[in-house]
């Protein structure tokens, strides 16, 4: 922020605007960015299928935006690791050799594909970590406020439990893939929430994020708790909530305990109208794509100013210190906002979430 402000003072005097970095000058002419016109390669490279964002919304979204930016001259070029980061190594590494001009990463596994990052910033290649944080040389960051998830999750939580609850109130908590470092984060915010008001009976931290492996991991918690013990469960997403559920469901439960989730799926808005699904966390992922999309064209052009005007925040990897940021605001998505939130930024029309078998819930809580 601190060279924006001289800038406008600098402009202010009629000096040139190369000064300024108006031309994608930050210093000397050694340190100019490198620049390109709209014929620019973005590369894009996802994690995993088992959340129905990726292909659903982010994909589609980037493309859309870096097509609007470029004239539609610009090209995306996508792949998908499937939740294998050895996949997902050997995408990027194709990637850097076809010499792409800009990398939007999603890491599978932010600490093993480093070594690719560290490449591709020797072919001169800028990286740009997309949703999670991954380790290496990487240029800058766009994700949600993560910590700030878990704490929303957590809050949300204690709000389902309500007045009653005391220490002995035995919780699951469900937590994201132990390679995602967003998971830890989600894990540190809602502990901040948890700690020292209930009792976590069981905690997991759960493989590839995969429904699957929460189901089993919540038949364990049954089989070591007692299904008429577990008070609520904190479920780090929506794709691992459905899991606990079959498990719950499999078990007998018919009125299920408070469960939280992420991401706002379809299945999960509709699990929250018909109360088997306390809450979600929206995130809005045509900011969070469009955004991503605008930092690697700007980074790729030169254009610094608008670079650093998208990212006026700084976060620290284990590799890496103030790293330019944009953390994207969250909304805790219950019964009370559906209305207001998914359906009003267009992520799902109200005849989606309210077929027939969820229709007579959807008019009882007048979403209509």
């Amino acid at each position: 922020m601190r060279r924006i402000a001289i800038c406008v003072a600098a402009s202010s005097m009629t000096l040139s605007l190369s000064a300024c970095g108006a031309l994608g000058v930050t210093g000397d002419s050694a340190d100019a960015s490198p620049t390109k016109g709209n014929d620019i390669t973005v590369g894009l490279l996802l994690p995993e299928t088992a959340n129905t964002r990726y292909d659903k919304f982010d994909h589609p979204i980037i493309r859309a935006k870096v097509a609007e930016l470029t004239d539609n001259k610009g090209e995306v070029v996508y792949a998908n690791a499937d939740a294998s980061a050895a996949t997902q190594g050997t995408q990027m590494e194709k990637m850097i050799d076809d010499g792409v001009d800009v990398i939007l990463l999603d890491a599978v596994d932010s600490k093993s594909i480093a070594a690719q990052v560290e490449k591709a910033k020797e072919a001169g290649i800028p990286v740009i970590a997309y949703d999670r944080l991954a380790e290496g040389p990487i240029e800058a960051y766009i994700s949600f406020d993560n910590e700030l998830v878990g704490e929303v999750q957590g809050r949300s939580l204690m709000a389902a439990l309500g007045g009653d609850v005391d220490t002995s109130t035995k919780i699951v908590m469900m937590n994201g893939s132990p390679t995602d470092p967003n998971a830890k984060q989600f894990k540190a915010g809602a502990l901040s929430e948890l700690n020292g008001q209930v009792t976590i009976a069981k905690t997991f931290d759960t493989k590839d994020w995969k429904p699957e492996n929460a189901e089993a991991n919540m038949t364990e918690a049954i089989e070591d708790i007692g299904v008429n013990n577990i008070a609520a469960v904190y479920s780090a997403n929506d794709g691992m909530a459905g899991g606990v559920i079959k498990a719950l469901e499999a078990a007998g439960v018919t009125e299920l305990p408070p469960i939280t989730g992420q991401d706002a799926e379809l299945d999960a808005v509709q699990r929250i109208v018909a109360g088997e699904q306390y809450m979600s966390v929206y995130k809005s992922y045509p900011e969070e794509a469009e955004a991503a999309a605008e930092m690697a064209v700007a980074k790729v052009q030169g254009k610094d100013i608008k670079f650093d005007s998208l990212t006026a925040d700084r976060v620290d990897s284990p590799t890496t210190k103030d790293i330019p940021a944009q953390l994207v605001p969250v909304v805790a998505l219950t019964t009370e906002n559906i209305s207001d939130t998914v359906v009003n930024d267009g992520i799902y029309k109200i005849a989606e979430i309210c077929t027939s078998k969820y229709k007579a819930a959807c008019d009882e809580i007048g979403l209509k």
